[in-house]
């Protein structure tokens, strides 16, 4: 635990002091802030889900930005050689560098809190569903940011690392338009693993296990793909 430890401190360090930490959150607060001004301003309703889907696309672009450069980066400065024979496993290495991308995107969630806050002044929330949205919200992003890592896995190139992180999350995104038009028949099967669509049930306030683990197996399924892509790394 403490080489996780030191590895998600050194990940979490880096991240702020690199700008690109900074442009993504500047990017996520002023365009989510300025469509939140543009539809609370248009459509004063006091319910945090008719905006969630603003912060969703935002999550598209932004979760990309901050997991492009996870590994790629120790690769491309060939630093990832010294890393990989440490004395840290290389499972160390993953969970440290997810554990890091994972706080971040908490601060994400957690500033994004503004939002309903402000609605609040307004007139009352529903505290069930505005709590369970963002556990969705928190759950999602935990998901996105496991493809991110593994995306970052793939090149020496962050930004070949971060188109490849956005196709894939696309792919999951679009799920359900591809069941609806190309599978029409088995579309209740596919749209089961749509990442967007597990969030439906947590919006309405009915809190459902299999949600839950949706989003912790498929943050699993990549940080395994990133780690048994680290190990083919290891030994070429």
């Amino acid at each position: 635990m403490s080489k996780i430890g030191a590895i998600c401190r050194k990940e979490l360090q880096l991240y702020f002091y690199s700008p690109t930490a900074y442009v993504a959150f500047a990017f996520f607060f002023a365009v989510s802030g300025f469509m939140f001004s543009l539809d609370f301003l248009s459509f004063p309703v006091v319910d945090i889900r008719a905006f969630l889907g603003n912060i969703l696309v935002l999550y598209l672009f932004t979760v990309p930005l901050l997991t492009m450069r996870l590994v790629s980066d120790e690769l491309r400065q060939g630093t990832d050689e010294l890393l990989l024979t440490s004395p840290a496993s290389i499972w160390d290495i993953v969970i440290g560098k997810y554990a890091a991308a994972l706080l971040v995107q908490f601060l994400l969630v957690a500033g994004s809190l503004i939002y309903p806050l402000i609605m609040s002044y307004f007139g009352d929330l529903d505290m069930p569903v505005l709590w369970l949205t963002y556990v969705s919200l928190f759950l999602l992003g935990a998901a996105m940011m496991a493809v991110g890592l593994f995306a970052s896995t793939l090149t020496a190139h962050q930004m070949v690392a971060g188109i490849i992180g956005f196709a894939l999350l696309m792919g999951l995104w679009m799920i359900d338009w591809i069941g609806e038009s190309l599978f029409y028949s088995a579309r209740e099967i596919i749209g089961m693993f749509s990442i967007v669509g597990r969030m439906e049930n947590m919006m309405k306030g009915v809190f459902d296990a299999a949600d839950v683990l949706f989003y912790v197996t498929l943050s699993a399924v990549f940080i395994v793909l990133s780690r048994q892509t680290l190990e083919s790394k290891r030994w070429r």
